[in-house]
């Protein structure tokens, strides 16, 4: 079976164009009284409130995006798009299953690098049922990559991993720790009561299976 990458390229790219169109009937108001006080490159072309919408591959529904508000700016270099309070993101399978999920408190997509940076309290949930948790991630459409250089927390199955910087494969299944700082057993009573200097680890890296 072929892996379907947590968030599909064309797909998001795709959705954030018919949404542009859909809900072009927005906060009016509120750009208006902008353009009389800003330049215009800093007033967003589109204002939208109360976003949720339902994405379909083949006739299938795979996510389901939630954001109170998006802005479109597409006279800044380099044009972009922010969700300012916050963005969640679910993927389905073909049973309407969630399969993975991702939200934070702010969302910033460079339009020109193809590159999303997402900003606090970012929790992510992959296929295998891995959380993810760290003040910044970014995803890079061009080169199928997501990466941080900030603290992540990481709870697996049977253990928790904290360490500083971050990369893994869009769909994060294959990921590294470039600086572990330690991995904490769950579930395990005799290793858990073990001091914490017994528990931090040496490598240099941590690679998941």
């Amino acid at each position: 079976m072929v892996k379907r990458p947590l968030f599909d390229n064309s797909i998001i790219a795709s959705a954030l164009v018919v949404l542009a169109i859909l809900f072009a009937a927005c906060d009016r108001d509120s750009v208006q009284q902008s353009k009389e006080t800003l330049p215009r490159e800093q007033i967003p072309a589109l204002v939208t409130d109360s976003v949720t919408t339902l994405i379909s591959d083949s006739g299938i529904t795979r996510y389901r995006i939630e954001a109170p508000q998006w802005l479109v700016f597409d006279k800044t270099t380099p044009p972009h798009q922010e969700f300012p309070t916050g963005i969640y993101l679910e993927q389905f399978d073909e049973d309407l299953s969630v399969q993975a999920s991702l939200k934070a408190d702010y969302a910033y997509y460079d339009e020109e690098a193809q590159i999303w940076t997402l900003k606090g309290n970012v929790h992510a949930l992959n296929r295998k049922g891995e959380q993810f948790d760290t003040p910044e991630l970014h995803w890079n459409q061009k080169e199928h990559r997501v990466y941080s250089d900030e603290f992540i927390h990481i709870t697996r199955e049977k253990s928790i991993i904290d360490g500083v910087g971050f990369e893994s494969n869009e769909d994060m299944s294959k990921y590294t720790i470039l600086h572990p700082t330690g991995v904490f057993p769950i579930d395990d009573e005799e290793k858990s009561e073990a001091p914490a200097e017994q528990q931090t680890i040496t490598e240099q890296h941590v690679i998941s299976q």
